[in-house]
């Protein structure tokens, strides 16, 4: 109670204080009220009105500002009482015992086999002797008396011819060179102008000749020229493909 008694006389000292200083500023105020001006004479210049000061600022008394009020400290509230609290003592378990092996009797051996006689061979049978039948008789057989053969006379030497050297075959053409899968076209026409079946001819040329890059000359055989690539490639069933 007794701080807010003080706070309530400090707001009214500084209510009492602010409304007397301004009264006071209101009195101090001083009022200038204008002079008429004389009437001047035609020639006379008019005089210049002396600057008016302002009053000086009245004085306001400095305002105190009131002590701090002291707070006392604030204790805080102890903690309260907590009772320990007790662990329950460990349960104890007893010990488990394993289960006894189960008991598992002995296997009994099976009896000895039953005793079996031994099985007495029979002797052998006796067999008599085979004696081979004689040989037969065969009767001599007469030779035929030699026929008597003329002379041969040896046929004459037959004609021969002088023998002429060997004449040189003729050079085949060269082989055509094929740079691109467009020239394999005519070659392959060429090659099978003169086949049975020119269709089945040209295709399988056109195939060898864009995986060989090679036509051989002519419209059969020289097919070596071409090397294993045109000669070795078979079909499906092993038969020679390029023609």
């Amino acid at each position: 109670m007794a701080p807010k008694a003080f706070l309530f006389l400090l707001a009214t000292f500084l209510l009492v204080t602010t409304r007397v200083s301004s009264k006071h500023e209101e009195l101090n105020v001083k009022v200038v009220y204008a002079k008429p001006p004389a009437p001047a004479p035609p020639v006379e210049v008019p005089t210049p009105v002396p600057p008016v000061k302002p009053p000086p600022p009245a004085f306001v008394p400095p305002v105190k500002t009131p002590p701090p009020v002291s707070v006392p400290p604030v204790k805080p509230p102890p903690p309260a009482y907590v009772p320990p609290v007790k662990t329950p003592p460990p349960v104890s378990v007893p010990p488990v015992k394993p289960p006894p092996p189960a008991y598992v009797p002995p296997v009994k051996t099976p009896p000895p086999p039953a005793y079996v006689p031994p099985v007495k061979t029979p002797p052998p049978v006796s067999v008599p002797p085979v004696k081979p039948p004689p040989p037969a008789y065969v009767p001599p057989v007469k030779t035929p008396p030699p026929v008597s053969v003329p002379p041969v006379k040896p046929p004459p030497p037959a004609y021969v011819p002088p023998v002429k050297p060997p004449v040189n075959p003729p050079a085949t053409a060269p082989v055509p060179p094929v740079r691109s899968i467009a020239d394999c076209a005519p070659l392959c026409d060429n090659r099978c102008k003169d086949h049975s079946r020119k269709n089945i001819c040209t295709r399988a040329c056109k195939t060898c000749c864009a995986r060989c890059r090679c036509v051989p000359p002519g419209t059969f055989g020289n097919r070596e020229k071409c090397g294993k690539c045109y000669t070795d490639m078979t079909t499906h069933g092993n038969r020679i493909k390029c023609p």
